[in-house]
């Protein structure tokens, strides 16, 4: 085993690390628990942020809104997206309906959507703004406009992205972000539901606040992983938490499980504490930063690796600006992605993928978003790594990424 992946091990993506004087802040910061909020509320120009246990709670908040909000049942995702997201609008009590991505990035394929939400069932449409990248609002906007649907943006990876100059997540009817460890800023676990529709904000509140319940025992138990991830989110000791977990479960055949992939839809609800939000709001002052120095690693890994031949990378469109929580590769074919695979994992440097699979062809979900064959988004699993833009990374070791895919 490689020395290096053991005592220096970063991140596959760009969480911020948590600081002592966080925590310091936060024990003894004598504010309103609800200052964190408005820090989102601030940041994005939102008249409505509320803070939840996870972004997949805050997803199932509010599909259950829409639905005493329209008759429709169906919501439409993409083909290359968390297993959580079909989860939690089946746990809604709604229909999934997939639609398959582009050949060329994770934008929808725009004349599928458009077939598929010609059937005039579509409750929403989730604009998905994977790896920090925008994803092209005017055209979902537009064909959800026509039939009268609903769009949600999935933020779970791109608090401090940008689409045409306003924040991804305050450009459609409401959007969720994710607070959890490795998708920039955390409080551990947790999510955000924003909505810039004043007119939608009072039946929001009335829908949440019956179903969240006092969780004591689980709050209790992710105070304590608050610390740590303080201790153990560095590349010193990174190895130990997040490797080792994965090389057991890889051993065992259960690669789904390796990749943290492997859901059910009995994710908890319960509400988060003064602490944890505390904690959000001591981080707040460096998300520009933090969230700019993955930018310049993501850029300088574009600017060496755009004129490979048999590579592709997924970028921002000129118009926009994406957080980057990590860089996405996508190789001509299978077996380079493997070779590629083998050998930069090895250096513990960050190389990951995003997910295992097209939606559908997760066999646990079949129920859920059906068999349908996902062309596009299967190759793009078959074929694509992921470059982190972790604040831990040294040029040296950007530099070492770069020769080693050159080599290839």
């Amino acid at each position: 085993m490689n020395s290096m992946s053991i005592f220096r091990e970063i991140p596959p993506t760009a969480g911020f690390p948590l600081l002592l004087k966080d925590i310091l802040r936060a024990l003894f910061n004598t504010k309103k628990a609800k200052t964190f909020e408005e820090d989102l509320k601030r940041y994005l120009n939102a008249p409505y942020a509320d803070v939840t246990y996870s972004g997949t709670a805050a997803l199932y908040f509010i599909l259950k809104n829409l639905k005493e909000l329209s008759p429709k049942k169906t919501v439409v995702v993409s083909s290359f997206i968390c297993p959580l997201v079909p989860l939690a609008i089946q746990r809604a009590g709604l229909k999934v309906a997939v639609c398959d991505i582009n050949k060329h990035n994770f934008n929808f394929d725009t004349e599928e959507l458009k077939n598929l939400c010609s059937t005039g069932d579509i409750l929403a449409i989730i604009a998905l703004h994977l790896g920090g990248i925008p994803a092209d609002l005017d055209t979902i906007n537009k064909i959800a406009k026509e039939i009268k649907a609903f769009v949600i943006e999935d933020c779970a990876q791109s608090l401090g992205a940008e689409y045409k100059g306003r924040k991804a997540g305050t450009l459609s009817d409401f959007s969720f972000f994710s607070l959890c460890r490795g998708k920039g800023l955390t409080i551990y676990e947790g999510g955000v539901i924003v909505t810039n529709k004043t007119g939608l904000m009072p039946a929001l509140g009335k829908k949440i606040n019956p179903i969240i319940k006092k969780g004591l025992f689980s709050e209790a138990i992710k105070i304590f992983e608050v610390f740590g991830y303080y201790l153990f989110y560095r590349p010193e000791l990174f190895w130990f938490i997040f490797r080792l977990p994965q090389i057991y479960w890889e051993k065992r055949g259960q690669p789904l499980k390796a990749m943290i992939e492997y859901f059910s839809s009995d994710f908890p609800t319960h509400d988060v504490s003064k602490f944890r939000k505390r904690i959000g709001d001591a981080q707040f002052s460096r998300l520009d930063k933090e969230v700019e120095k993955q930018r310049q690693k993501a850029l300088y890994y574009i600017e060496n690796l755009k004129n490979i031949k048999g590579l592709n990378l997924i970028t921002e469109s000129t118009q926009d600006k994406a957080s980057y929580p990590y860089l996405t590769l996508v190789f001509d074919e299978p077996s380079k992605r493997k070779k590629a695979a083998e050998i930069l994992k090895k250096t513990g440097l960050g190389i990951s993928q995003i997910y295992c699979f097209a939606i559908t062809d997760y066999d646990y979900l079949k129920g859920i978003t059906g068999n349908k064959l996902m062309p596009n988004a299967r190759s793009l699993a078959q074929r694509h790594l992921t470059l982190s833009t972790s604040t831990f990374l040294k040029k040296s070791e950007l530099d070492k990424v770069i020769n080693k895919i050159k080599e290839l």
